[in-house]
């Protein structure tokens, strides 16, 4: 059986474009005097989910490829310290970084040499095909939050 089909579906599925906003859409143009602020009945700012979504997807990637896997602590690791980046340029490090790992998962995802339905040797019954969902469905949650985040701060079009 043919893996083709479901292949492509999952690189497509990393990227949301069919039926979501996509990541670009919601980190591109937000000026640096927003990235910190926590709208108004709203737990984070962008800043704090644009890094979750970094680490997440890293940890993820990482999770899949590295045998020596250590699972980092919840929720410390997971969330950045601060409401507002750290330095200037730490937003598009973190964008760029995000970038890059998505698509080596969407290689990980396109490699015919990889079994999706194999169990991860260092987990504990996870398979590469479930952990691409699970990133996939966790970046479509946490951008739609972006979206929202730049809807209270009156900065979505």
């Amino acid at each position: 059986m043919s893996t083709d089909s479901l292949r492509s579906h999952l690189v497509r599925l990393l990227d949301w474009q069919d039926a979501h906003a996509t990541f670009d859409a919601a980190v591109q143009g937000i000026e640096s005097n927003y990235q910190g602020i926590r709208p108004p009945g709203l737990p984070h700012s962008a800043w704090e989910l644009l890094e979750h979504l970094r680490f997440t997807q890293r940890d993820i990637l990482d999770f899949c490829r590295d045998p020596g896997y250590v699972e980092p602590k919840w929720p410390d690791d997971y969330w950045p310290s601060s409401a507002a980046p750290p330095s200037p340029d730490a937003w598009n490090h973190s964008a760029s970084a995000f970038r890059d790992d998505r698509s080596a998962l969407k290689q990980l995802a396109a490699d015919p040499a990889v079994d999706l339905f194999a169990a991860i040797p260092h987990g504990t019954g996870q398979t590469i095909l479930r952990e691409l969902l699970l990133v996939a469905d966790h970046n479509a949650y946490h951008v739609g939050q972006l979206v929202l985040v730049r809807r209270a701060l009156g900065i979505w079009q």
